[in-house]
């Protein structure tokens, strides 16, 4: 510790008070050996209670749409002797994971379905206030698949009025 003996006069003190830095740290250092074992307590005996679940009669489905395009030899997926997708196949959109389905039928299935679903709700307005009950379009597309394809399918639910367009993945092992 340098103690300065006043003999300058003029030229200023540089030495650094530690003084309140000490007082901070050991403030500091107080109240984390106060918290955290208050932050490491756990109950050892717990028991939850256990619920049935009950599926809601007027659960919201999102739409489910799958992505892909024929095989070079014309054919389409789920059909016997289908190879892979060929990237100047032509889009084939599968509702629902199950029925094929052309531009115009995507565009018609979807504004009818998300019609019956606002007017259960009880109109535009009564869905608006509710949020969580207008439904999402969930897209599996092949990655082979161009995006000509995936593009029209988006396209088209959005003109059939669905506000929200996700992607479903496959999520990465670890390791690869």
């Amino acid at each position: 510790m340098a103690i300065s003996t006043g003999g300058g006069g003029e030229t200023p003190m540089s030495d650094i008070n530690t003084t309140p830095l000490v007082d901070v740290m050991l403030v500091l250092l107080i109240i984390f050996l106060i918290a955290v074992p208050v932050a490491i307590q756990t109950i050892e005996k717990l028991e939850i209670p256990v619920f049935e679940s009950i599926e809601s009669k007027n659960k919201v489905e999102n739409l489910l749409l799958t992505i892909s395009t024929t095989d070079s030899a014309g054919l389409s997926a789920g059909e016997p002797g289908f190879d892979l997708p060929a990237r100047n196949g032509e889009c084939r959109v599968y509702f629902n994971n199950i029925s094929p389905v052309t531009s115009q039928e995507l565009y018609d299935q979807a504004f009818n379905r998300l019609d019956a679903i606002v007017q259960a709700a009880g109109g535009p307005e009564a869905i608006m206030e509710n949020p969580d009950a207008i439904p999402q379009v969930h897209i599996r597309a092949d990655k082979r698949a161009p995006w000509r394809c995936v593009a029209g399918a988006i396209y088209n639910v959005q003109a059939a009025g669905y506000p929200t367009v996700g992607f479903i993945s496959n999520p990465v092992e670890p390791g690869i």
